[in-house]
């Protein structure tokens, strides 16, 4: 079920109208939450899919069940962590904990890797052994990847985690961690919250406060704009220099650096859009999740961007992976090889293809090159701020460099558009793209600024009454313009 459709508003309206009825009543809210969820995400089908059932009630329900076939996975992850979080709590012997913990993990990341990798790993076994001159035919069976599985399953697998490292306890009721792990604003698109934040608020009654509101309802038009609005105009710009009909002797260098340049900007306003939602959509319910954005194209190195683009993932990558090969602390040479397996694993993470193997090793060396002496300089003239706004362009042309790794189609396609950055001729349709480009550009680097906060407080909301309505009327038109055109999927639902 997308944010951005017809069916989700009614969803939630309707979603709403109970809430509100058993908001006070704890478990009968959560058993709410629990079975909303589910059907949200039962709602999803894979691209392509089609089904003949009717517009009515007993139509949606038909579609429901059918779709839902992929919930199964959902809840046997829930079911199999909220086990293995008791029996690491029970459990005193080292030895077993650890056992416990490796065989839980190994089927969280078997499902995982199952669905997303198997046909990815055997094509690659099938063209390695074509380039080597043995003619195999392995069998692909044709995988549907489920919606939001690398999601759920980092967020359940936290939980186990922290609870094996005694970081927190076990929970003791399994509708509350059914809720933490199917929690629908967040589900299928993250941000990847940890249990030590949002699984106790599952357990508590809330309290819906006017600010609540306000800060809920303005994510909620703010992300639904940079998606509706902005990053579903930037897709066809993008399709235009990245579409499987562009021939590669067609590329040029400004087609190439417009047509990377609207993919960052159309994937930060999809993902950070979607995220926005998200949180506007648990404040709207009086819960907190938490940011997953802040402002990473302001970022002045690489180390910095990743603190601040997609917080939930580079920090869960941090904590569970790359601390634990040891992080910084085992010499400089184990240092980079820590980050460049992090940064790889970070890469094959978004998905079963070689330009994320390389936009994850392309991130890796980044960051250890950050880390290593030829990077502990500065430009020895100059103001502080031009020194600033050297590091902030170095950083970006990093950053924009990996984004067209990261959407290439093959890598047919990254070494023809790499080598047509030396070819400066334009197409005659450049001008237009062009413009395009910095009409829908300009309205978020605008919009930017009222996302700019004091800790969690946003300074739009400290905006008189006046100003914070004649923003948020600006958006809602944005919005209703553009919002009977084909409905975009967000980006990151297949990952």
């Amino acid at each position: 079920m997308l944010f951005n459709s017809d069916v989700f508003l009614r969803f939630f309206l309707a979603f709403l109208f109970l809430y509100w009825l058993v908001r006070n009543n704890l478990k009968a809210r959560n058993v709410l939450i629990v079975l909303a969820s589910y059907l949200f995400y039962a709602w999803w089908a894979p691209a392509g899919e089609t089904t003949a059932f009717t517009a009515d009630l007993v139509g949606y329900v038909s579609a429901a069940l059918w779709h839902g076939r992929f919930l199964g996975l959902l809840v046997l992850t829930s079911l199999v962590d909220f086990s293995v979080g008791l029996g690491l709590e029970r459990l005193q012997s080292q030895v077993k904990r650890k056992l416990l913990l490796s065989a839980s993990i190994a089927v969280n990341l078997g499902i995982l890797g199952f669905f997303k990798y198997w046909n990815f790993f055997v094509d690659s076994f099938a063209a390695a052994m074509a380039a080597a001159g043995f003619d195999v035919h392995p069998r692909t069976l044709g995988l549907v990847l489920p919606v939001g599985i690398s999601f759920y399953t980092f967020q359940s697998m936290s939980y186990e985690i922290d609870v094996y490292r005694r970081d927190i306890p076990a929970t003791r009721s399994l509708l509350h961690f059914l809720a933490f792990v199917s929690f629908f604003p967040q589900l299928v698109a993250g941000p990847i919250e940890r249990a030590r934040h949002l699984l106790p608020q599952f357990g508590h009654t809330v309290i819906i406060t006017r600010a609540m509101l306000e800060e809920g309802i303005w994510l909620i038009l703010w992300g639904m704009f940079k998606k509706v609005t902005l990053a579903d105009n930037f897709a066809p710009l993008v399709e235009m220099a990245f579409g499987a009909g562009t021939a590669v002797a067609s590329y040029s260098a400004p087609t190439v650096v417009l047509g990377t340049l609207a993919f960052g900007l159309q994937i930060y306003c999809d993902f950070s859009g979607y995220s926005d939602i998200a949180r506007g959509l648990a404040r709207v319910l009086g819960f907190d999740i938490m940011w997953n954005f802040d402002l990473p194209y302001a970022a002045t190195n690489l180390r910095e961007f990743w603190r601040r683009w997609h917080i939930s993932l580079s920090s869960w990558l941090r904590d569970y992976l790359y601390i634990s090969l040891g992080g910084n602390r085992r010499g400089r040479s184990r240092t980079y090889v820590n980050l460049l397996i992090t940064m790889l694993l970070g890469g094959l993470w978004h998905g079963a293809a070689w330009n994320f193997v390389l936009w994850g090793l392309w991130h890796g060396v980044g960051l250890a090159l950050l880390r290593s002496p030829i990077c502990q300089w500065q430009l020895p003239i100059g103001t502080p701020f031009l020194r600033r706004v050297f590091a902030w362009v170095i950083t970006m042309l990093f950053v924009f460099y990996g984004w067209l790794l990261f959407r290439a189609d093959s890598l047919e396609q990254i070494a023809g558009m790499t080598i047509a950055l030396g070819n400066f001729s334009a197409p005659l349709w450049l001008g237009s793209f062009a413009l395009n480009l910095v009409a829908f550009a300009l309205p978020l680097a605008l919009m930017e600024f009222w996302q700019w906060r004091a800790g969690d407080k946003l300074i739009a909301l400290a905006l008189p009454v006046w100003a914070k309505a004649a923003l948020q009327g600006g958006l809602l038109i944005g919005i209703l313009l553009f919002w009977e055109r084909a409905k975009e999927p967000f980006i990151y639902f297949q990952f």
